[in-house]
């Protein structure tokens, strides 16, 4: 499709990352439909004295740029954190402009991530079973030729999605957990994925993470609703290196991977997911949970030679 006027706002989340924000913006300069999107960077107020000094020279940073159809900088004046900032962002934009693209600091993109999104967001826009579009995919060798397929699960890697899909968003974690409890969906919920979505909710409802994105989830599962996902990753994932408030620093990064070169087609298919590929990627998911305990033994060997050699 073409895409030179009525593109997607794109609403860029940003906090204390200079040089990720740089990146990830430089990257969205080079998509062939920048100079037709408008540009919202939601900029989060510093939440202590040691991120001040990231977030005023990220501020400064984003002052300056231009190359969109036009940048608007949303300012906070207090700290909202990364949940609320995205869940008052996306609703602000959903309710003005009917649909959104979703990026946050550390998410470089390909050329033609823009117009993949654009493309999935008219393509389906009038198609309540469609939760969301992604960008972002894992770096599995796929069982398909098509450029873009359907999956149970939504990703927050690079997203996009249209406001009557954002009115389901549900605040209230513990409402959605019960919801699943009562209908014996638990052993589903948590049959996909990297990690337990069950485990995730119940964080959030103690306050032990403000995840807006599994709450999204849950909304999404309870109503049986599927994510299009591009077959070759759009999006690449530079935040997972211990510099981010929700991430810490993996050795060994099993999300890595190369982005398309070039365009992906949105070709309009049944909405039905696409079994063979949730096979292999559940396969994969089982590779990263293993990833996931090694990086934590890494990081408790490195903090324990820190404080030996002191």
């Amino acid at each position: 499709m073409e895409h030179t006027q009525n593109c997607a706002p794109l609403a860029l989340f940003v906090y204390n990352r200079p040089e990720h924000t740089r990146k990830t913006v430089e990257a969205l300069q080079a998509n062939l439909l920048a100079p037709h999107t408008p540009l919202f960077v939601f900029c989060d107020a510093a939440c202590d004295e040691l991120a001040r000094e990231g977030v005023e020279r990220v501020r400064d940073y984003v002052a300056r740029i231009s190359g969109f159809a036009s940048v608007t900088i949303i300012s906070r004046e207090r700290n909202l954190g990364l949940a609320n900032s995205i869940i008052d962002g996306v609703s602000m934009l959903c309710e003005r402009f009917g649909r959104a693209i979703v990026l946050e600091d550390d998410l470089p993109t390909s050329p033609h991530f823009l117009t993949f999104m654009n493309d999935g967001l008219d393509t389906y826009a009038s198609d309540e079973r469609v939760q969301s579009v992604c960008g972002y995919m894992y770096p599995v060798g796929l069982d398909t030729d098509a450029p873009s397929f359907f999956l149970s699960m939504p990703h927050s890697w690079g997203w996009a999605t249209w406001s009557d899909r954002w009115r389901i968003f549900e605040r209230d974690g513990q409402a959605l957990l019960e919801q699943i409890r009562s209908r014996g969906l638990r052993r589903a919920f948590n049959a996909n994925g990297p990690h337990s979505n069950i485990k995730m909710l119940k964080d959030q409802i103690a306050g032990r993470n403000h995840s807006w994105f599994i709450r999204w989830h849950a909304a999404g599962f309870l109503r049986h609703m599927l994510t299009l996902y591009s077959a070759h990753s759009l999006v690449r994932n530079i935040g997972i290196d211990g510099s981010g408030v929700h991430c810490a620093e993996w050795k060994i990064d099993p999300y890595w991977g190369e982005v398309a070169v070039e365009s992906i087609r949105v070709d309009r298919t049944p909405i039905i997911e696409h079994a063979a590929n949730l096979a292999r990627l559940n396969k994969y998911f089982v590779r990263i949970r293993g990833a996931r305990y090694i990086n934590f033994f890494l990081r408790k060997l490195a903090q324990f030679r820190r404080k030996f050699a002191t």
